[in-house]
């Protein structure tokens, strides 16, 4: 399941109750081509990494985030694990998004 963030605290909250899980976010935005075409695929990537925890970031409702992540382009997927930013990458790439989840899920 892909969870929406409203908000920094929100974030935080899901950051620290992840604990040693890897957590993947979505920066997107509703207005984003290639953010629309890739959304059905990361909700199937979801449903098949049931221990990894993946959230979406809109980047108009939560500017804040995409600041301090340093959101350029979107989709920018960021991979973090106990708090810490892992990997990331920007663009609309399922295979690489797939492929970093395997490398980094256990």
């Amino acid at each position: 399941m892909v969870t929406h963030i409203k908000d920094k605290a929100d974030l935080d909250s899901k950051l620290t109750d992840a604990g040693d899980q890897l957590v993947v976010i979505d920066f997107f935005a509703t207005w984003c081509g290639p953010c629309r075409m890739i959304a059905p695929q990361v909700e199937e990537l979801a449903a098949e990494h049931k221990n990894v925890i993946i959230l979406k970031v809109d980047i108009d409702e939560c500017e804040d985030l995409a600041m301090e992540y340093n959101i350029s382009s979107m989709p920018t997927f960021v991979f973090i694990k106990r708090k810490e930013v892992i990997t990331s990458f920007s663009g609309a790439n399922f295979a690489k998004l797939q492929s970093l989840v395997l490398e980094h899920k256990n």
